[in-house]
């Protein structure tokens, strides 16, 4: 892939990375039509004692993490190790906005896999970048232009010092900040409890993962680490 700027599509504008903020409903398609379809049991949805585990609890967090009802997230956004042949070398991250899926590149042709809700329209962007830092439990300052839309948020401005971490922070437990250029594209990689949002577009154009995995994720990512978006 080469070199290009983080660019934004232009849809309908919105944000619900804010607690409170009405979130966009998914869209569905219509079912199919099959003659006599036969009941099916499902399979059995209860995730493994180890993917339990993997969401569990984390009391010893500046701000104590609960457990994510793991049951109510769909298993393919689940974190998993999978084979992921790629040109691109170990430590890149790469974010697939159509399955929702961000990759971690390992080597052996592996890659761990996280599933992530992304920017909707209008704040959807693609390209080459660099996770230039990472932060535990950061502040969140909101853009000039996000304050524009709902001036509510001045009080979050960087004029004010910004929203300060914990729980109900947009940004979660972590945040990975995306660069271009050396300059900040202002897009970040970040945790959040609304785990609901995984696989959907609903937030104002960051990657959003679950505070569990986006701890995951930062322990696994020394930066300047270069990250693909497409």
């Amino acid at each position: 892939m080469t070199q290009e700027n983080l660019t934004r599509r232009r849809f309908a504008a919105g944000a619900a990375g804010l607690a409170g903020l009405a979130l966009a409903g998914c869209t569905t398609s219509a079912p199919s039509r099959r003659a006599a379809a036969v009941p099916v049991r499902p399979a059995d949805p209860r995730p493994s004692p180890t993917v339990v585990a993997a969401y569990g609890p984390m009391p010893n967090e500046q701000f104590p993490l609960p457990a994510i009802d793991i049951s109510k997230v769909p298993e393919r956004y689940w974190r998993q190790q999978v084979p992921y042949p790629t040109a691109e070398r170990p430590g890149t991250i790469i974010v697939d906005i159509d399955d929702f899926y961000l990759y971690l590149v390992q080597e052996g042709g592996m890659a761990m896999r996280y599933g992530v809700g992304l920017g909707r329209a209008g704040f959807e962007w693609s390209g080459r970048g660099t996770v230039a830092y990472k932060r535990k439990w950061p502040k969140w300052t909101p853009p000039d232009e996000m304050i524009e839309r709902q001036p509510e948020l001045e009080k979050w401005s960087v004029r004010n010092g910004g929203m300060p971490p914990g729980l109900q922070n947009p940004l979660g437990a972590r945040a990975l900040y995306i660069f271009q250029d050396g300059v900040d594209t202002l897009y970040r990689i970040h945790g959040s409890p609304e785990y609901w949002t995984i696989g959907k577009a609903v937030s104002s154009g960051c990657v959003r993962m679950l505070q569990q995995d986006v701890i995951d994720l930062y322990e696994r990512v020394p930066p300047p680490a270069p990250i693909i978006v497409t």
